[in-house]
């Protein structure tokens, strides 16, 4: 795959291709995992940065220009409550790598050199849905326990 050239780049927007950044920007190189789930995480989660949705493609890898300074970056769900979220501070001319990844347990962000980045990472809906069906469990068979008891 060809570059974009730089004029046809817009900050804040993502693209599937290689870019070269607008003068005095960086370029944030971000990828999306599937997670475990039947429906892909990717397809259903929003990219925010500062605040601003940064559309994107679904699973894969995707290259945004950023001008420089620290920025939040953050995978919400379809409602908007985060999911990852990460700070960082871009450099104008580099690329600065980002892998958010959706787990069987938690949500975590990585940076190029494998170092866990994030400041919030939510638990994955399997853990809080085994959770949840283990407190039912507890409760609905402690009620039953105690109306069986009741009735003798």
């Amino acid at each position: 795959m060809q570059p974009i050239p730089p004029g046809a780049i817009v900050p804040f927007a993502a693209y599937p291709v290689p870019i070269t950044p607008p003068e005095g920007c960086g370029v944030l190189v971000f990828s999306v995992n599937r997670g475990p789930y039947l429906v892909s995480a990717a397809s259903t989660s929003r990219l925010k940065i500062d605040g601003r949705e940064v559309p994107f493609g679904g699973e894969g890898t995707y290259y945004v220009a950023l001008p420089p300074g620290p920025h939040e970056a953050k995978l919400t769900d379809p409602f908007g409550f985060p999911m990852i979220k990460t700070a960082l501070t871009v450099h104008p001319g580099l690329a600065h790598l980002l892998s958010f990844r959706f787990g069987g347990w938690r949500n975590r962000v990585f940076d190029g050199h494998g170092t866990d980045v994030t400041t919030f990472g939510m638990w994955s809906n399997y853990l809080i849905l085994l959770i949840t069906a283990g407190a039912s469990v507890l409760v609905c068979g402690g009620a039953l326990f105690l109306a069986a008891a009741l009735s003798v």
